[in-house]
């Protein structure tokens, strides 16, 4: 199992624009998430033990900050030729098998992965209700066979501070996972 970390994109970069085929055929963008005082972007996959170590806490902690108005959605941006596990077909029974509430979007051509400089799976950003990026890293610090339980802690102070108006925490950690599966010649420069 490779660990590969978070870019850590700068804070205060603007979200990027996209425009996705979601597992139920529509397609979602960025504009769908205009007026929510918060928006939550995860990378995600279906077979990547790091996600599968999270998923079962992600999916209710993205139904509570939905409740509250946060935008979530998630992004599977691999390489489905060489990994099938995750291709759109399979996405759909992930999301009903973990019960995603939120848009689960598939990155075909991988462009919108590059945009955020995702690097691995599970990656999260947190974006203000302006779209600006206030924060990126780990759901929080449990790993497979860590023995630390999943919280979300650390997705959820970022969270809370943006919904109550206040600075998100500085202190900020790389997510660790599964590098995203490129396609054959298209593996990023900051990946390298």
């Amino acid at each position: 199992m490779a660990r590969t970390a978070s870019t850590m994109l700068p804070l205060g970069t603007q979200a990027a624009a996209f425009s996705l085929p979601n597992v139920d055929g529509e397609t979602v963008s960025l504009d769908d998430f205009t007026g929510a005082p918060a928006l939550l972007v995860a990378f995600l996959c279906n077979h990547c033990p790091f996600v599968k170590h999270v998923a079962p806490a992600f999916a209710p902690l993205a139904r509570e900050y939905q409740a509250k108005g946060v935008g979530v959605v998630a992004i599977s941006s691999n390489d489905v030729a060489n990994y099938p596990a995750d291709s759109p077909e399979q996405m759909v029974h992930e999301a009903e098998k973990q019960g995603y509430t939120f848009p689960y979007l598939f990155d075909d051509r991988q462009e919108v992965a590059k945009a955020y400089s995702a690097a691995c799976t599970p990656d999260f950003y947190v974006f203000d209700k302006n779209h600006k990026l206030v924060y990126r890293g780990q759901m929080d610090s449990s790993r497979p066979d860590s023995g630390i339980p999943v919280t979300g802690k650390d997705l959820r102070a970022a969270l809370d501070a943006v919904l109550a108006g206040k600075p998100v925490p500085a202190d900020q950690q790389p997510s660790i996972g599964c590098n995203i599966k490129w396609k054959a010649g298209n593996q990023p420069a900051y990946f390298a």
